[in-house]
Formats: structure tokens, sequence, C-alpha cells
């Protein structure tokens, strides 16, 4: 008698845009639930089953000592984990706490800070524990979740991409928006996964899946300003949703 894998859903800090994504897919989900069990997600489901678990999709960055404690539990628990959109993957947009006084903030924001307990940065899921595929996108794009569920119910590797975005543009036959419009774009040095999406409704990227394998972003530098990125703009670009990833926070100017 085959057994049901099971997929636990995990939610850290984060807004929960990944795991709609997942509850968007409907149709789609219906047919996953068939040969899934979905044994652990609190946004859908208030029915928990314990642990272990075949799957673990994990959505969020670790920012207390809480968090920091669960995650390692997590992963004792799953033969796959799968962390999922650019605050799993790279820190998130609350990142930007990594480049400034946590402490400060805290006691302007909050009325008893003492009460707060949080870490001093917000960190991606691969900083603790071994993870291994990562989806990234702000939030995950939902063609590459349901193949790689699938993957997983085929006993297949997932098939992620490792180019960059502009590979996807000449993909769909999208027009270069910075060679054709002027319009300044991080494409280049994005990794691949999202179709291209904002190329097509010609808008430039804004680097929201991350950097890719050695990106050559020192090339690009000129190119952004050419088409009317100011040096500010340019920091401020870098610094959204994967500031925390190496590659793109040393582009910062604050940095030490």
């Amino acid at each position: 008698m085959t057994t049901t894998p099971t997929l636990a859903v995990w939610k850290f800090t984060s807004c929960d845009g990944c795991q709609l994504t997942l509850l968007d897919c409907e149709d789609e989900l219906l047919a996953l639930a068939g040969q899934i069990r979905i044994a652990h997600f609190t946004e859908a489901s208030s029915s928990v089953e314990p642990g272990p678990y075949d799957v673990s999709l994990v959505e969020g960055s670790v920012t207390t000592p809480e968090e920091l404690r669960r995650i390692t539990e997590i992963r004792e628990q799953s033969r796959i984990l799968v962390a999922i959109g650019a605050c799993a993957t790279h820190g998130g947009i609350q990142a930007l706490r990594n480049f400034a006084d946590t402490a400060e903030f805290t006691s302007a924001v909050y009325a008893s800070p003492e009460y707060i307990e949080t870490l001093a940065t917000s960190t991606p899921i691969s900083d603790h524990v071994r993870v291994d595929y990562e989806l990234r996108g702000c939030p995950i794009d939902r063609r590459q979740l349901l193949d790689t569920l699938c993957a997983f119910l085929a006993g297949r590797a997932p098939d992620i991409p490792n180019t960059s975005v502009c590979t996807e543009c000449k993909r769909r036959g999208t027009t270069c928006v910075i060679v054709a419009e002027g319009i300044p774009c991080l494409g280049p040095v994005t990794q691949a996964g999202c179709g291209a999406l904002c190329p097509a409704y010609h808008r430039g990227c804004f680097g929201c899946f991350g950097p890719m394998a050695e990106p050559n972003i020192h090339a690009l530098l000129p190119i952004l300003e050419v088409n009317g990125m100011s040096v500010d703009d340019v920091d401020r670009v870098f610094a959204t949703y994967a500031t925390a990833a190496p590659e793109f926070a040393e582009q910062r100017r604050d940095q030490p």
C-alpha cells in the first residue's frame, strides 16, 4: 500500500503573499490534493497533523529568537525543505534592518520596546538550516510552484532556472525595454523564473527574484545611469526585495 506524500507549509516573518500564491492555484490545487496530503497549512486550515513531512514549504525570513528555534525543528521534521519567496531566500524587504540600528527604530516605533523580542537582522532560511531548493520572487511564480510540487510527486528534481530574466524576454519575444525604450531594468542580473512579467508590460525588472549566478552588476551600472537613474536611484533599486543578497548589498554606498 502506497502512502500519500505529506506537505507542510510554514510561515515566518513575511506578508503571506507566497502562501496565498499556493491558495490561488485553485483548480490545480484541487488536483494536487488528490495526490498529496496537506498535513500542516494554517493559512488554509486549522487542522494540523504531526510530522515528519515529505515536503515543507517555508515562507518568510528569520527575525526572532523563536523563529531560530522553530526553523531547526522544521528542518528535522522535513525530508525536503523548500524556501519560497524573497523573504525566505534573501531576507526580504525587512532585511533593510541589517543596515540600521534595530534598537533605535524599535524604541521609536513601540511604546514599550522592552517587550519586543527581535533579532538585529533579517536572514534567509539557508543561513540557519540546509535548504534543498529555493523558489525566488515576491511573490513566487505559481507555475514554478506547481512544477516543483509535481516534480516531487514524479520523483524528479524540479526545473529551477539559473539564467537571467533577459533569457525569458527572448523566449517570449519581448523587446528589450532598455534598448528599445530606455527603461532602466535589472533583468540582466536577476534570476529568471517570473516569465519576464514586468518587461512584458513595458516596465523594467526590479530584481524581486534576486541575483542570478555570477551577475555582472558593474557592467550594468553605467547602463542604468545613462537611462536616467541617479546614484541614489541605483542604491534604492538594489535595496528592495533582495537587499541582503551579497551581490546586491555590495552596491549600497552605506555599506561599512
